[in-house]
């Protein structure tokens, strides 16, 4: 059954599981971003885990799950999935918001409509029109006398995501002001106008805008473990991923590189099965600065610089100890890496959750993510299977974020 709301109009639900869709005609003058936001009774967000969005596409509770857009034809379709028997306390609506990231507005986007699926019912919604607006506030998911309600809305913002943030009580900073102060519900750079010279792309910087708002921006030397939410510091001409361990071993450090095109291009200064050695990319982009051997300095380092363009996603440093180089434990030679941006700017992640296991070849310590709002930092303390030569593989994941996947990629040529 088809059933038509009216802007303004709300309707009962068939049932408290679904999914809502908010489909448009694709152009690449437009890149939109679909965000959800857990509210009270007043409205408001109860802090970070109440903004569901491509970096954290799924509610802790369930109540609200986002899928990976697709292109149907020509045709761009946003999903989330939602099951309001599954609302957490305190919280009494979602509202399921857009944004168009390149700040050309919703007046250029054609065909733009939302439609929700529960049971055998489609109950399709559609906006009258809009102008400058660059955020809107689709429509909203609630409860009312134990039922499931929703509510056509298509209100919009002319200040785009900040203005949707600060409707629903999240805080918006600036990078100006004191970040050593206690960090708000969210912090936000200065916005900075889109480069008009940069094609848009399926995976273009989905998390340009919302990186920024949802992660706090860190300056100083900061020190991150597994588990930790990820930071943002200023992207610089110049970022060093230093890698560094006590003497004793010789361990080797190799970078992954994913391309907005979804290539992988591995940067290391010796080859694996089908992948000769590459010292250097995209004229300097990500650079190794030359194999470190033994010594009797009591740590040894190695170094890859990052000269970051608008071609690089992501890069993943890997610290890698092959089987003939001996036994070696991550844990016991102290692994760990640093990304120093150069302007004051330290951010390190050691390998804390490692053991002793001497079959245990690759680490990888954290990701990095291109943005143009800086360089977002992941630690993610990764581990290869026991014995494993195999280079890990780096794929584009469902909340649109480059993913690791270890022991998929070639193996290593014996050093």
């Amino acid at each position: 059954m088809n059933q038509l709301l009216q802007m303004g109009a709300n309707t009962v639900l068939s049932s408290s599981k679904g999914n809502v869709t908010v489909s448009y005609e694709i152009s690449n003058s437009i890149d939109i971003s679909l965000t959800a936001f857990l509210l009270t009774d007043s409205d408001k967000v109860q802090g970070d885990s109440g903004i569901i969005f491509y970096n954290q596409p799924k509610s802790a509770s369930g109540v609200a799950t986002l899928i990976s857009p697709e292109n149907v034809g020509n045709t761009k379709v946003h999903k989330m999935n939602f099951d309001m028997s599954k609302v957490p306390a305190g919280i009494t609506k979602v509202a399921i918001t857009l944004t168009e990231d390149n700040s050309t507005g919703f007046s250029n986007v054609k065909n733009l409509k939302a439609e929700i699926y529960t049971n055998n019912t489609i109950i399709k919604l559609t906006p009258s029109g809009f102008t400058n607006e660059n955020g809107i506030v689709v429509l909203e998911l609630y409860l009312r006398n134990g039922q499931t309600k929703a509510k056509s809305i298509w209100r919009g913002f002319d200040s785009g995501l900040s203005g949707l943030c600060e409707n629903y009580g999240v805080e918006v900073e600036s990078e100006e002001k004191n970040m050593s102060s206690d960090p708000k519900t969210i912090q936000k750079q200065t916005p900075k106008e889109p480069d008009k010279n940069l094609a848009v792309t399926e995976n273009k910087n989905r998390q340009n805008t919302l990186a920024a708002i949802s992660l706090e921006k860190v300056k100083g030397n900061i020190s991150l473990v597994k588990g930790q939410k990820a930071v943002i510091i200023e992207k610089t001409p110049v970022i060093t991923a230093t890698v560094s361990w006590k003497t004793g071993t010789d361990y080797d450090i190799y970078a992954l590189v994913y391309t907005k095109n979804g290539k992988q291009v591995d940067v290391a200064m010796f080859g694996a099965k089908g992948t000769p050695p590459l010292r250097s990319y995209g004229n300097g982009a990500v650079e190794h600065q030359g194999d470190i051997r033994r010594n009797n300095q009591p740590t040894k380092t190695e170094e890859i610089k990052l000269r970051l363009n608008n071609d690089i996603l992501a890069v993943v440093p890997v610290v890698y100890s092959a089987q003939s180089n001996g036994t070696g434990s991550f844990y016991r030679y102290k692994v760990s890496m640093s990304i120093d941006n150069h302007n004051g700017t330290s951010v390190t992640i050691v390998a804390k959750n490692a053991n002793n296991n001497d079959r245990i070849y690759s680490c990888v310590p954290g990701i990095l993510h291109n943005t143009q709002d800086g360089v977002i930092i992941n630690p993610l303390e990764y581990y290869s299977a026991p014995n494993s030569e195999s280079r890990p593989k780096l794929i584009m994941g469902s909340s649109n974020m480059v993913e690791v996947l270890m022991d998929k990629g070639p193996i290593n040529d014996y050093k």
